[in-house]
């Protein structure tokens, strides 16, 4: 393994972009799920 050295502010830019990641990967899950389960309305204009 290798390591390399970032800037410490760099380091929490790609921690922050890496949860908000992982968040919207998991509100496309649940979607996808509520999808599929018939669960989804159109919203009304």
């Amino acid at each position: 393994m290798q390591t390399i050295t970032i800037p410490k502010q760099e380091y929490i830019m790609l921690k922050k972009k890496a949860s908000l990641a992982e968040d919207l990967f998991i509100q496309l899950e649940s979607s996808l799920r509520d999808a599929e389960a018939g669960r989804i309305r159109e919203a009304k204009h």
